[in-house]
């Protein structure tokens, strides 16, 4: 939230476009600890942006399959479908994520790095998620 006395010309972050609290902050030069745990959700942000962005892709994608495969699985195969497991998958790693970044917190809990320890961690982990889906549909890098 910003602060009624923030200056009107703000700098926008150069990943999301949204605008610091603070006019001074430079996330490529972040200096004070508030200073980078906003930088850091940022960065999370842009991350699950894309995230978000690979998953209708691979989604859709996994919704094809099925359709294309509809016709030709056995009448005793009644495993769920591509999309059925990718969406059992994506919401474990969601929960995964969140508990392990969580724990990665704790290393400095209740203090001001806290939130920039989750934050990398979310940044990360989520990176490596959208690879992965990335390559379920483009094969690897």
């Amino acid at each position: 939230m910003i602060h009624a006395l923030t200056p009107i010309l703000l700098l926008l972050h150069p990943h999301s476009g949204a605008p610091t609290p603070n006019a001074n902050w430079d996330c490529h030069k972040p200096q004070a600890q508030q200073e980078m745990n906003w930088c850091a959700a940022d960065e999370y942000k842009v991350a699950d942006d894309k995230l978000n962005a690979q998953w209708a892709i691979t989604s859709a994608k996994m919704k094809e399959r099925d359709a294309a495969s509809a016709d030709s699985l056995p009448d005793w195969d009644e495993r769920p479908g591509w999309h059925e497991n990718l969406l059992k998958a994506q919401r474990a790693w969601i929960t995964f994520r969140d508990a392990h970044c969580q724990l990665d917190g704790y290393t400095a809990r209740g203090g001001s790095l806290e939130p920039l320890l989750v934050s990398t961690c979310m940044t990360e982990l989520t990176k490596t998620r959208t690879r992965q889906l990335r390559e379920m549909t483009d094969g690897p890098d």
